[in-house]
């Protein structure tokens, strides 16, 4: 439970990194859409973790092993 727990978290502080990394980046060229977009990508990777297609499972596996290898639980 505290492991699920400490993944969703982590999840959820990684989209925010994603969103605010992108609205940052995209301010100067897309004022208006910057928001828009970073909210997009980042829910794409909290609600998916892969929202590009491919091989999901293989790609959250990974990620949750990185979790695993930086999480104290």
């Amino acid at each position: 439970m505290a492991k699920a727990f400490a993944y969703q978290v982590v999840d959820i502080v990684v989209s925010g990194l994603i969103a605010g990394f992108t609205a940052f980046s995209l301010s100067v060229a897309l004022p208006r859409l910057s928001v828009t977009i970073a909210v997009v990508l980042a829910s794409a990777y909290y609600f998916s973790r892969n929202p590009w297609g491919g091989d999901g499972e293989r790609f959250n596996e990974q990620i949750d092993d990185l979790y695993e290898r930086f999480l104290p639980l």
